[in-house]
């Protein structure tokens, strides 16, 4: 009775364990998926900085053509 008791203790503990690990491989599941969106947000919103540098470096440009334009006409 006494390795029946000892095999019921290994089981309730290795049960213990299984559930830890597999609550821990949810919160991993959970943060990789939360830390997937955080990425996409990042890019898109990379995406959308690179396009406003683009914007103001063209305006930026024509702002210095029409400078130069200018100063060659005075």
């Amino acid at each position: 009775m006494d390795s029946s008791a000892d095999a019921t203790a290994q089981l309730r503990a290795l049960a213990t364990r299984v559930e830890a690990l597999a609550e821990r491989c949810q919160r991993l599941a959970d943060e990789n998926r939360s830390l997937r969106q955080q990425q996409e947000q990042l890019f898109t919103e990379r995406a959308q900085l690179l396009n406003k540098n683009e914007q103001a470096r063209s305006r930026v440009e024509a702002m210095i053509a029409r400078l130069k334009s200018l100063e060659q006409h005075t």
